[in-house]
């Protein structure tokens, strides 16, 4: 795996490459605006970003802007992108555009060093992943809709695992069931939802930003 890190903090950037590179992954740039990041991804085509959200010049949102310029450069470019705080806009967003080899993760998870690899991964590997911690401060953050109120216990659990970006064998490992019930839980979620099939859309993406943006809460 070959990997290009955009991060403006050098004390996290030095630390993420030598944790790669201890891992034997390939740490081909680490770089500290997105300027440099952008040059980096055109020279070295890697396979996977790990990317800051705030970076210079002001500290909003020049990170993700890049990494979307990045993917554009590079179709099917992987990208983790690292947070010290939960952003809902992008968290949303991110599944809104797609959610293949791409993540969401708050810097903090860097330090659980297992988890933060089973993340990048995940990623790199063509899945989704989803900080847990994300998902969680979202549901207190907005609005409630009322079609949640359809789904049961067991299917919003379901959902909240799919929201991490689980694939249906770990979701099924993780509640101890069987994948064929977790196949059934999942189309009765798309079903009550009102999610039906068609070319353009993927419903389990479009599954998870509704729980996302509608905080998974009911009012029951």
């Amino acid at each position: 795996m070959r990997i290009v890190i955009a991060e403006d903090d050098p004390l996290l950037r030095e630390g993420l490459a030598l944790l790669l590179r201890a891992e034997a992954l390939d740490v081909v740039a680490a770089t500290a605006d997105p300027d440099s990041f952008l040059e980096a991804v055109d020279a070295h085509r890697p396979d996977t970003a790990i990317v800051d959200v705030r970076m210079p010049p002001t500290h909003t949102d020049e990170g993700i802007r890049a990494a979307v310029e990045a993917r554009r450069r590079q179709p099917g470019l992987a990208v983790l992108v690292l947070s010290a705080y939960v952003e809902q806009a992008f968290a949303t967003d991110l599944l809104a555009h797609g959610s293949a080899r791409l993540g969401y993760m708050l810097k903090e998870r860097v330090g659980r060093v297992q988890e933060f690899l089973s993340a990048l991964q995940r990623v790199a590997d063509g899945g989704t992943a989803i900080d847990p911690e994300v998902v969680a401060q979202l549901l207190t953050r907005t609005r409630p809709d009322n079609r949640l109120e359809r789904l049961s216990p067991r299917e919003r659990d379901v959902l909240a695992l799919m929201a991490e970006g689980l694939g249906n064998a770990a979701i099924a490992e993780r509640l101890f069931v069987t994948d064929g019930a977790v196949h059934k839980h999942i189309r009765s979620i798309f079903a009550k939802l009102d999610l039906a099939p068609t070319d353009r859309t993927d419903r389990r993406v479009a599954a998870v930003l509704h729980y996302l943006e509608s905080g998974g809460r009911h009012t029951a």
